[in-house]
């Protein structure tokens, strides 16, 4: 399986919140990252105990993603290096308002498993949405 159709499908796994084949998809040792996020959200979750645990109890209590529009996939001169660009449409689990999202994600895939997955969202776009449900 190619880099590209690895990140394809954890895009996908992510959306349907399926968190085992997310999870199935991560290196033992993967992590994910968010260089830029609100207050609580922590900075790095790696392997798959807490990634399991971050996606079950932390990550779809607050939004759920229903779909990713605009998606273009940047393949890069590194075979390993996938570069994502999308917006991400949903609801805010609380009060069910919409939810959007622009993504940037920049993936690291080695052997079919994605080892490293820096997710450089906009945290002001989940502030507000949060925000505006008193969350």
């Amino acid at each position: 399986m190619s880099s590209r159709e690895v990140v394809e499908r954890v895009l996908r796994a992510g959306r349907e919140q399926d968190v085992e084949a997310f999870v199935a998809l991560m290196a033992p040792e993967g992590y994910i990252e968010w260089p830029f996020r609100p207050a609580g959200v922590p900075g790095r979750v790696q392997g798959h105990a807490q990634i399991r645990r971050h996606l079950t109890e932390a990550a779809n209590a607050l939004v759920t993603i229903d779909e990713h529009r605009d998606l273009v996939l940047h393949e890069t001169t590194d075979p390993e290096v996938v570069v994502v660009e999308y917006e991400a449409r949903g609801s805010v689990v609380a009060t069910d308002a919409p939810f959007e999202q622009t993504v940037i994600a920049v993936f690291r895939v080695r052997d079919g498993r994605i080892v490293s997955y820096r997710d450089y969202i906009n945290p002001l776009a989940l502030l507000a949405a949060l925000d505006e449900g008193d969350i």
